[in-house]
């Protein structure tokens, strides 16, 4: 057994799997406490390195693409000190990070782990249901299907609307992006009647605005992981769209349809306008959005 315990956390390697859980300490990102323990099979890590610094070091993993959906569904967007998958070590514990790291190397050589993409992930993301309570309101997930219940600060398109209840097979992918405390996030999920569609965040019932608490939204990635964790793997996409995102190639509808969905797209918003929740620059700005997008 080899075992690193910092404050910032535990690493402990039995063999086949490296077991991390991070640390109390009010140090600690929310994120990583709340994500909890992670047990990562051998047959997933590509490969790790310690870079020792003058007053602490970092002992840090890379796992193979396609073996982890957190890092699928954040992209590498996770800010540093929230990435699971990276220890801060005290300068006087350097030697031991060194001999953690020497023993997976050495596992790895040994059980002759390869390095390329995998075909299926590896790790199995965070349990559901999980449910997080964001900026932008409520977006929960129970395995099948996601709900998203709005704020009293969300847009007026969004709350008249109400709850959105999106079952997890009519899902294209996730697009996740950290709100950063200056830049606002957003957490978004593409159907594939929405896969062409361009609103904003702000605006789009089907995506949180993340625009509060930098540290809280976070937390929203939990829920883009587990959702990530139930769509087909990266694998089985080909092709990417004008955006430079990997896409499905059955993510796309059939060119017949999408007048289809443009017309309902536009009949939607009639109703919204008719109503009076749309008044007539909202909807003239958010009709030309749409017909934009398609």
């Amino acid at each position: 057994m080899a075992e690193i315990i910092q404050r910032d956390g535990t690493w402990a390697f039995d063999g086949t799997t490296v077991r991390i859980t991070p640390g109390l300490h009010r140090s600690v990102p929310l994120f990583r406490q709340t994500y909890g323990e992670i047990a990562v099979p051998l047959e997933a890590v590509a490969s790790i390195v310690f870079e020792p610094e003058r007053k602490r070091g970092r002992l840090r993993i890379r796992l193979r693409e396609g073996a982890d959906p957190l890092l699928q569904a954040t992209g590498g967007r996770l800010p540093d000190t929230a990435d699971p998958y990276r220890l801060v070590v005290d300068v006087d514990r350097a030697g031991v990070a060194e001999y953690v790291a020497e023993e997976i190397r050495h596992a790895l050589l040994l059980d002759q782990i390869p390095t390329e993409p995998t075909k299926a992930y590896l790790l199995p993301g965070p349990p559901v249901p999980v449910s997080v309570r964001s900026s932008d309101g409520m977006v929960s997930f129970d395995g099948t299907q996601v709900r998203i219940d709005w704020s009293d600060t969300s847009d007026r398109v969004k709350r008249a609307t109400g709850p959105r209840i999106i079952n997890v097979g009519d899902l294209v992918q996730v697009e996740w992006l950290p709100n950063s405390g200056y830049e606002d996030g957003f957490l978004r999920f593409v159907t594939r009647e929405t896969v062409f569609s361009k609103l904003p965040a702000e605006k789009d019932p089907y995506a949180l605005d993340l625009w509060g608490s930098a540290r809280r939204d976070l937390l929203t990635a939990l829920v883009a992981t587990a959702v990530t964790a139930r769509l087909p793997h990266p694998s089985t996409r080909t092709g990417v769209d004008h955006a430079d995102r990997p896409r499905l190639a059955a993510s796309v509808p059939p060119p017949a349809d999408h007048h289809d969905v443009l017309l309902r797209r536009l009949r939607e918003l009639g109703e919204l306008h008719r109503d009076g929740v749309l008044t007539d620059e909202e909807f003239a700005m958010t009709k030309a959005v749409v017909l934009r997008g398609f």
